[in-house]
Formats: structure tokens, C-alpha cells, sequence
């Protein structure tokens, strides 16, 4: 069965296969690259003129799809 994205099951196995040979701190490197790629393309796109806490405030909520709870 197809998943919803546009990789293949088979592609999406090849690569999850090769993830997990790599050692749990390689796993953690990567892991944590891919979250500052996706808030590189996430500032950016955030307003210009937001004060420090409404642009962490914002931030919180872009990457982690939720409101911050406090």
C-alpha cells in the first residue's frame, strides 16, 4: 500500500534500513541538523517587526504545532 507521502514504501524502508545501521549518536547528529534546517525555513518566514517573545512565542508554535502551554 502507498503511504501519503511521495516516497515509495520500499524507498521509505531502504532509508529507515540505513538510518538504523548508523550509531545512536550519528542518529542524534542528523536528527538534530534536520530540526535546524526546518527552523532555518521557518524564521525567515515569520514577520519582521514581532518583539523577542512574540517571535519565540510564534517559533514554539511553527515548529512544534501547538500552542505554547504557558
Amino acid at each position: 500500500m502507498q503511504n501519503e507521502l511521495d516516497t515509495s514504501d520500499e524507498a521509505g524502508r531502504i532509508v529507515g534500513d540505513r538510518i538504523m545501521k548508523l550509531s545512536g549518536s550519528e542518529r542524534f547528529i542528523i536528527g538534530c541538523q534536520m530540526f535546524e534546517s526546518a527552523r532555518a525555513v521557518i524564521i525567515p518566514s515569520l514577520p519582521k517587526d514581532l518583539d523577542a517573545k512574540e517571535f519565540k512565542r510564534r517559533l514554539y508554535e511553527r515548529t512544534y504545532g501547538e500552542i505554547l502551554p504557558f
